[in-house]
């Protein structure tokens, strides 16, 4: 009979690729620290008023978020970037709301990404540091989602060049 041997396959990612793709997240949660308080200060009529007051929350959490993302960046031996993706603005409210919904959208899609590579790598903690960031995640896209009144989209599907738009 003949003997198994074992064979140990190397993972999709580095640790060096993980904190590089860590520290775009970063970006990005920079970016969204800006936007919510950007955004939470000059959204204007009764509409918007509930969902600005959500936009100051929000950009609390993201800071968290960036606390978080920082120290994992550090705990792979690398230094966390200190620049923030570009931030878009808009005089129109809904339109401020949509560049919001967009940027979770990716986000959430990004971070579902970081944990299968944190797993691959056998970095658990990791993994579900990030997935209790997905939870806040995922609250920031259902609430900008009802604001604009529209179903949260399915990111399985989406990806940030396709427009969202509600059909029907």
């Amino acid at each position: 009979m003949a003997e198994l041997k074992s064979v140990e396959v190397e993972p999709a990612i580095s640790r060096d690729r993980l904190a590089e793709l860590l520290n775009e997240d970063l970006a990005r949660e920079y970016q969204a620290i800006i936007a919510y308080v950007v955004y939470s200060q000059v959204l204007k009529g009764a509409e918007f008023m509930n969902i600005a007051d959500q936009l100051q929350v929000h950009a609390r959490q993201e800071l968290e978020h960036a606390l978080i993302i920082s120290r994992q960046i550090d705990y792979l031996g690398k230094m966390p970037v200190v620049e923030s993706k570009p931030v878009r603005t808009s005089e129109d409210a809904r339109e401020m709301l949509r560049f919001d919904l967009e940027n979770e959208n990716e986000t959430i899609r990004n971070y579902r990404d970081r944990v299968r590579q944190c797993e691959a790598l056998g970095e658990y903690s990791m993994a579900e540091q990030i997935r209790q960031i997905l939870v806040n995640e995922q609250d920031h896209q259902i609430d900008l989602a009802t604001a604009l009144g529209e179903e949260v989209p399915d990111v399985n599907t989406l990806r940030s060049s396709t427009p969202l738009r509600r059909t029907g």
